[in-house]
């Protein structure tokens, strides 16, 4: 588990180093009104499989695979941070709130998480997208804001255990406010859920991305692994396989990494595993 927990970080890490070379690329292009390298097209190189010149091979324009695959690592992580940063803090406080007072407050907070679980995720986020633009911002408004569900739910939980402890109780006594007693000593109780929580949505957020931009709703015009496996799955019977080869595998090591992450972390904070222990 160690092991596997130390090979997860370093490959991380690597993720993250390509997201932010993607990142800088992207902003110098940017800044100086420039094509950039990834998005340069060479009809001379078109379907190039893997080789010493281009490592990942081209796509159908001649541009570099490798390339667009970093920025298709941006994408996916500003994705995936953006959306947790809308989701995780939306749960957290609505979690927080039924759990802590209960009654009509708690009540009103089950029923808004029965009503937006019962909505067809896809469906409602394809129509926040629709109504915020189409493009990453729709993508992350609509992914943001319909997947903080489970995060509520799982804080309210263990909000309600923690409301009639001791230290709580004794809080009430010297008179403290509720929002001191809920930021102040049972948030960081909880704390260790929403870490959880984020490495389980991250790649959830990322997945759910890339279905939407192969349908045509998510980023425009920059090569996200949704739009990649798109343009490559036309040209799979021609033999030109390494596009969604390629594209295919990142998404996959990137889940794995974070579902091991995911263990590591259920391992090291749920009280139950570690009574077993």
């Amino acid at each position: 588990m160690k092991f596997s927990v130390k090979l997860s970080l370093v490959i991380l890490a690597a993720y993250i180093v390509a997201a932010l070379y993607g990142e800088v690329e992207y902003r110098l292009s940017c800044v100086n009104d420039t094509t950039a390298a990834y998005n340069i097209v060479d009809m001379a190189s078109r379907d190039l499989p893997p080789s010493l010149d281009h490592w990942l091979g081209t796509d159908n324009l001649g541009r570099s695979v490798a390339l667009r695959l970093v920025q298709g690592t941006r994408i996916a992580f500003l994705v995936g941070v953006l959306t947790s940063l809308i989701a995780i803090p939306l749960g957290v406080l609505l979690g927080l709130t039924g759990g802590y007072f209960g009654g009509k407050i708690d009540s009103f907070v089950v029923w808004l998480c029965a009503t937006v679980s019962s909505m067809p995720g896809l469906l409602f986020i394809l129509a926040i997208a629709l109504v915020v633009g189409k493009g990453l911002a729709g993508v992350i408004a609509g992914i943001g804001l319909t997947t903080w569900v489970g995060t509520c739910r799982t804080i309210r939980a263990e909000t309600m255990k923690h409301r009639n402890r001791a230290y709580v109780q004794a809080a009430k006594t010297l008179g403290y406010s509720h929002a001191r007693i809920m930021f102040r000593h049972i948030l960081p109780n909880v704390a260790h859920i929403a870490l959880i929580q984020l490495s389980i949505r991250f790649p959830s957020a990322v997945s759910t991305e890339v279905f939407v931009s192969f349908l045509g709703i998510g980023v425009q015009g920059e090569p996200s692994w949704g739009v990649m496996i798109n343009n490559a799955r036309t040209r799979l019977w021609q033999g030109v396989w390494w596009e969604m080869a390629f594209t295919t595998l990142a998404i996959f090591v990137l889940v794995l990494v974070f579902n091991h992450l995911a263990d590591a972390l259920r391992d090291r904070f749920d009280p139950a595993l570690r009574q077993e222990r």
